[in-house]
């Protein structure tokens, strides 16, 4: 056992003991505004009314618990959180809680979307106490932020307890607590360090694939997903599978990947009704989900179905990406171009309580007087019976056939069917927006938005469709225009036309990322030149020269213990490999050796753990992809660049890097390869070219030969 740990777990029983029932009373009135009503954060601005005396993270904060010595409450959640607002309920709207809270501490209220580096922090913190985490986050740190008491939900006289015993052992045996401190925060410091590889490696197929094989062993290949349950769509796990199985002809692997994305579209968790997808599902096949949606999740599940139906041409994935965006721009999207966080899981009901699901589930009543002579077919393709059932009668629609199943089985024509279907879909759609909408939080952040903005020039590659790249390119212009500072840093976050917060390393992995899938699609070189300058810049303020890999927070943070090395690839691909994979892209744009090395040592440092652990570095796998099997950089040169280049993107070619010009380019890949009689497609390998083509079909041959 990590002796963190085991000093931690000893620490949190010394404080909790047994659970002791509360007398405190709940809060009667609506309390004065504490100092979260000068915050933007929709969560924090939740909490603006509770009688604790909460303050946002800041260096003012922070000083406060110094000079007054008190030890400081952390509570980190976000608004789409059901048991945030659960806590928030019990015990932050409590009197008594509340006065316990104010007297003896500095309370400290986070927005984990807006603030990820503290959540970081804390996070590690009770990973090490507890051996796991979640939000809430509730920490509790010495007045000069070292944490010594944590945990995720507590009950109302579990935090009771915990209040009361940590403050009065604070007052009677300080130096206790501030030993314990120091072996805690060692722990935090020395979380997620990354040593030098300085020996040589080979990236080769033959150890890849015993790292998949590793893999497959966790993989569900009847329902899809991770074996077990919650199931959480995990779209970094998935594009690694599809690129690996098409440049392995691996149909074991294609195929489940296939059957997920089937499986996780006919789920609860995708809204049959107005397209996007929830958070995870509770249970093993994908049909109870916990009802948030997010915009992280749904811009990188735009971008794996799209990928998807280049491969496939399964229709089912077109659509689910149409719905999906059509999601995104109803719910989602600001009249500036911007995309919101995300929308909550809970909404009133018809009692006017808030209630986890209310705006999505349906009442087998409601379903018959909607539908009338449509509800025995719908009952049938949307499992309302005990397959769909979920609780009280609440049904929450769910496939287990395919469209062509149900066709064939009810002798349907497919237009009868189609027609029907959007009729129900119509028809329920309408009925709902007389419900009350869950909550928006209508914050921006700029590492969210880079993904949906690649998600949208994914859609464009695979469907061709004009006002997805237009959609795209508005939101790049956004990003420059409002989080793109003078010095060329980033903000992180932006509402009500106020931009705030230093960026973090993922600001500016996520936004060099879609700039360079956008130039390759527009051949605008404005966006690979955005790119550069933004590398150039994280390469200055964020990069570990002893490491070389990447804190998660710039030089010009100081209110932190410690600095953090995002390395893991979660639902979100870790900072350190979308900027590897970025550095190995710049590096073959410019022929930059710099880039170049510093991309491979990164794939080094992470190689052991990454090859022991495979499924918390999918996306380092994806790089060392572009190193163990064929990688091409493919130039377009001529006229009608533009009209080949859209040929080429219908399909799915994940190994290729693409320059282009309609004119003579100074980028190295392009530097002297126009000719004004005729359009040239390059196929290249590290800057060595073969024979010049024509024709994408001949182009094809070359990279798929």
């Amino acid at each position: 056992m990590n002796k963190h740990i085991g000093l931690s777990i000893f620490f949190v029983f010394l404080l909790l003991g047994c659970a002791q029932n509360s007398t405190s009373k709940p809060n009667s009135e609506k309390a004065e505004p504490n100092a979260l009503i000068n915050e933007t954060s929709p969560y924090l601005l939740q909490h603006a009314y509770n009688p604790v005396d909460w303050k946002a993270w800041n260096d003012e904060t922070l000083q406060l618990a110094k000079d007054q010595n008190k030890l400081i409450v952390i509570s980190v959640g976000y608004s789409a959180c059901h048991w945030c607002h659960v806590m928030e309920e019990e015990s932050f709207e409590n009197d008594s809680i509340a006065k316990l809270m104010n007297e003896n501490f500095i309370n400290i209220k986070v927005d984990r979307e807006e603030r990820p580096d503290v959540d970081q922090v804390y996070m590690n913190a009770v990973q090490l106490m507890t051996g796991s985490g979640g939000w809430p986050l509730n920490c509790i740190a010495l007045p000069d932020g070292r944490p010594v008491f944590g945990g995720t939900y507590f009950t109302k006289s579990q935090w009771t307890k915990i209040l009361n015993e940590t403050s009065q052992l604070f007052k009677d045996d300080p130096q206790k607590m501030i030993a314990y401190a120091e072996k805690l925060t060692e722990g935090v410091k020395n979380y997620d360090l990354i040593a030098v590889n300085d020996a040589k490696v080979e990236f080769e197929v033959g150890v890849l694939n015993s790292a998949v094989d590793k893999f497959k062993s966790e993989l569900d290949f009847k329902q899809g997903g991770q074996k077990g349950a919650p199931k959480f769509p995990m779209p970094s796990h998935l594009n690694f599978l599809l690129r690996y199985s098409f440049q392995n002809d691996n149909d074991e692997l294609k195929n489940y990947v296939i059957t997920t994305l089937n499986r996780m579209a006919y789920g609860g968790i995708y809204d049959q009704i107005d397209g996007g997808f929830s958070r995870y599902s509770v249970d093993g096949r994908w049909h109870i989900p916990h009802f948030e949606k997010m915009l992280y999740d749904n811009g990188q599940l735009v971008s794996l179905y799209s990928k998807a139906y280049q491969l496939t041409k399964n229709t089912y994935f077109k659509t689910i990406v149409n719905e999906t965006i059509e999601f995104i721009e109803s719910e989602l999207t600001s009249t500036e171009g911007a995309f919101y966080s995300s929308l909550d899981a809970d909404s009133e009901n018809t009692e006017k309580e808030l209630e986890e699901g209310a705006y999505y589930v349906w009442s087998e009543q409601e379903l018959k007087t909607l539908l009338e002579n449509d509800f025995e077919l719908f009952k049938d393709y949307f499992n309302i019976n005990s397959i769909g059932k979920w609780e009280e009668d609440k049904y929450v629609l769910y496939k287990t056939k395919s469209d062509t199943e149900f066709i064939e089985k009810h002798q349907l024509s497919q237009q009868d069917f189609t027609t029907m279907l959007q009729r129900w879909k119509q028809k329920l759609s309408t009925e709902r927006k007389n419900r009350l909408k869950p909550r928006l939080d209508d914050k921006v952040l700029t590492s969210w938005n880079a993904l949906m903005l690649k998600g949208y020039v994914d859609a464009y590659k695979a469907l061709d469709n004009e006002a997805y790249l237009n959609k795209a390119i508005v939101n790049a212009e956004f990003i420059v225009e409002n989080q793109l500072k003078s010095d060329g840093s980033l903000y992180h976050s932006y509402k009500d036309g106020k931009s705030t917060i230093d960026g973090f390393s993922e600001d500016y992995a996520h936004t060099i990322m879609a700039f360079l899938e956008l130039y390759q699609v527009t051949l605008n070189d404005v966006w690979l030149t955005r790119a550069t300058e933004l590398m150039d810049y994280t390469l200055n303020h964020f990069l570990n020269e002893e490491s070389g890999m990447f804190y998660f927070t710039s030089d010009q943070s100081s209110n932190l213990i410690t600095r953090k090395t995002e390395v893991f690839d979660n639902v979100i691909p870790s900072s350190n490999a979308v900027l590897a994979e970025c550095l190995f892209k710049l590096g073959h744009y410019y022929l930059n050796s710099k880039y170049l090395d510093l991309a491979n040592q990164m794939l080094k440092n992470v190689n052991a753990d990454m090859l022991k652990h495979p499924t918390g570095y999918t996306h380092w796998l994806n790089l060392y992809l572009n190193y163990s099997n064929p990688y091409y950089e493919v130039a377009i040169s001529g006229s009608n660049a533009q009209e080949k280049l859209r040929s080429l993107n219908a399909s799915y070619l994940p190994n290729i890097l693409i320059s282009g010009d309609t004119s003579d380019s100074e980028l190295p890949l392009l530097k002297n390869k126009f000719n004004p009689d005729e359009t040239l497609i390059y196929v290249c390998v590290n800057g060595t070219c073969k024979r010049p083509v024509t024709s994408i079909d001949m182009a094809m041959s070359q990279i798929l030969k």
